[in-house]
């Protein structure tokens, strides 16, 4: 769990040359970068074409094939389905199916890692703050345990970028006031400045623990 913190100004206004541009670096630290599948989409597209080349360079010299002629294959693709077991298939098209998912999916989604970023950053002269999820539900779990009057153990936060979800197992015979630990976890968001500011929600599971 860890927090990054960079010392400089974010400036509302244009670049200054004396220093980098904190809104980059800040949706850097926010944001997953593309390059992995980017390499992975290039790497598939470079050993495809290659190998269509060695293909096509070895029978241009009269010399057998490798794996596959590109004419027949160019004529079983065309002759898809027939000669091809229906299970084959079925199992190409899925993985094919999933392939494209995955890089349609990484190309529209909007990639946001596990981080938030402290709105008081933004204001002229102060630090952008970026602090991982991990170290926000922590946190959380401690005021929610002191508001709740139970163990750490009996506090589980998730941290999502627009909800907070706190799961708070209370000891049995000991009712825990649900609306007074969803205070203090707003409370404890509010002092936070989160950007993009989560809901908090709190849940009390029906079944208690023995305490010790």
């Amino acid at each position: 769990m860890s927090s990054s913190v960079e010392n400089r100004p974010v400036n509302s206004g244009p670049r200054r040359n004396n220093g980098p541009d904190m809104r980059r670096v800040v949706y850097r630290e926010t944001h997953s970068p593309r390059a992995v599948v980017s390499v992975v989409a290039a790497a598939l597209v470079l050993v495809l074409a290659a190998y269509g080349v060695l293909e096509s360079g070895v029978h241009a010299v009269g010399q057998p094939a490798w794996l596959i002629e590109p004419q027949v294959a160019a004529q079983r693709i065309v002759d898809l389905p027939a000669g091809t077991s229906p299970l084959l298939l079925a199992a190409i098209g899925g993985v094919l199916a999933m392939a494209g998912l995955i890089f349609l999916l990484s190309g529209i989604l909007p990639g946001k890692r596990a981080r938030h970023l402290l709105a008081g950053g933004r204001e002229e002269g102060l630090p952008a703050v970026v602090v991982d999820d991990e170290v926000i539900a922590s946190s959380l779990a401690r005021r929610a345990r002191l508001a709740a009057n139970v163990t750490p153990e009996q506090v589980m936060v998730i941290v999502s970028q627009r909800q907070v979800l706190v799961n708070v197992r209370p000891t049995s015979g000991v009712p825990v006031d649900q609306d007074r630990v969803l205070e203090a976890v707003r409370d404890e968001l509010d002092q936070m400045l989160l950007e993009p500011a989560p809901v908090p929600r709190v849940n009390v599971t029906p079944s208690g623990v023995i305490g010790a």
